[in-house]
């Protein structure tokens, strides 16, 4: 078997949390979606149709995939699976078979694509899933992450080891034991409390649970992540390496970024090598409980939620004390300054919000370096390509921070 993953105009709606990588390779569950379907399904050989500015980079990262090689594309029988498509890979088969709007099977004896562009309109209108969900916009990660852990935590049965056993009076009366998968690598320091009642706890290899911590189902607890007195409330999910203290509610950091003081991160996603200082909080509710309009590019996008709290794109940086608004896009390489009341709710990639006011005076290469640092700390390296990628990017959201400091 051979799979594709194909990105479509549609994942451009996905800022600032996909700039800097394919919208299936965001986080959902205790894995993207590619990771997901190539655990499940195991195929032989896997590509991806990307937006030409990832193509570097994501080739450096994941050197086994075929990326946007239209030769390697039409030289074999293929299943083409939407980037925006969540769900159980066992039902990819049969859907394929009849040509969804998430998944086709492809076969070059039949006809033979002639451009990367051609691939990519084959998914360019979202419709229902059936089986699934086909995303239209980056919040509704928030939206399906605990229905994604309950499944992941069921697909993952076979290949898991076997685990710890819950510590002693860690778990809630109403909770079952079998809803609990702790790594033998873990550590879980005494006074810990585990409440599985409403969906499975995940703590995955290397992962540190600090004393005082409270676990509520669904989670996952990524790996290497260490967890500080958190009050992590059910629908959350971290990632690889985070540091995470305070209070969190159905929310999602990616990996390798710093939540380790107190604040309320609620209904969010947040994406590597971002650093929220002390006490940063956000709103994921307004005060009416009217649904919540999102800053999109640079327009305001009816949501038809009541909860959306922050997006944060990568490298963004808040002081101590930030307050984000309900329905917040902070984006990529973002400096956040306080001034003691409600940030705005746009703040675009590359600006500083200093005492109250937006500028796009940022440093990229100060910027660069600071991000060279930060990663150099988690043993990772700021790349050549990477660094191209994030010099590009400034260029293409020039109009966006235009339109948001003049608003």
């Amino acid at each position: 078997m051979r799979v594709l993953f194909v990105e479509s105009p549609r994942c451009r709606k996905f800022s600032p949390i996909a700039l800097l990588r394919p919208v299936f390779e965001l986080l959902c569950g205790t894995r993207s979606m590619r990771q997901r379907v190539l655990e499940t399904l195991q195929p032989e050989e896997w590509g991806v149709v990307v937006r030409p500015g990832l193509a570097g980079v994501y080739a450096e990262e994941f050197p086994e995939a075929r990326v946007n090689n239209l030769d390697w594309i039409n030289a074999g029988p293929t299943l083409l699976i939407d980037a925006t498509w969540l769900g159980n890979p066992h039902n990819l088969a049969a859907a394929a078979s009849s040509d969804t709007s998430f998944a086709r099977l492809f076969d070059p004896q039949t006809a033979e694509f002639e451009s990367l562009d051609q691939i990519s309109a084959l998914f360019a209108d979202a419709a229902d899933a059936g089986a699934g969900y086909v995303l239209q916009y980056p919040w509704e990660l928030i939206k399906y992450n605990g229905e994604m852990i309950a499944l992941d935590f069921e697909l993952q049965k076979s290949q898991r080891t076997a685990g710890q056993d819950v510590p002693a009076g860690a778990l809630s009366s109403g909770s079952s034991a079998d809803q609990v998968f702790i790594h033998p690598t873990a550590s879980i320091e005494p006074f810990v409390s585990i409440n599985a009642e409403a969906g499975p706890v995940i703590v995955d290899e290397g992962a540190v649970i600090q004393s005082f911590t409270r676990l509520e189902g669904p989670c996952y607890i990524g790996r290497e992540t260490q967890l500080f007195r958190a009050n992590v409330r059910g629908e959350t999910s971290f990632g690889p390496v985070c540091r995470v203290g305070g209070e969190i509610e159905a929310s999602i950091i990616h990996g390798y970024a710093n939540k380790y003081h107190d604040g309320f991160l609620g209904h969010s996603y947040v994406c590597p090598w971002v650093n929220l200082g002390a006490l940063t909080s956000n709103s994921d509710l307004k005060n009416d409980y009217s649904t919540v309009k999102f800053p999109l590019g640079t327009e305001y996008i009816a949501t038809g939620e009541k909860k959306i709290g922050c997006l944060i794109g990568d490298h963004a940086k808040t002081a101590i004390g930030t307050l984000f608004n309900t329905g917040s896009n902070v984006g990529v390489m973002a400096m956040v300054l306080p001034a003691g009341r409600l940030c705005p709710k746009h703040i675009p990639s590359f600006t500083r919000l200093w005492h109250g006011a937006l500028d796009d005076q940022l440093d990229l290469e100060a910027a660069l370096n600071t991000a060279a640092t930060a990663m150099g700390r988690r043993n990772h390296d700021l790349t050549a390509a990477q660094r191209e990628l994030l010099t590009s990017l400034r260029e293409e959201t020039s109009e966006e921070r235009t339109r948001a400091i003049n608003r």
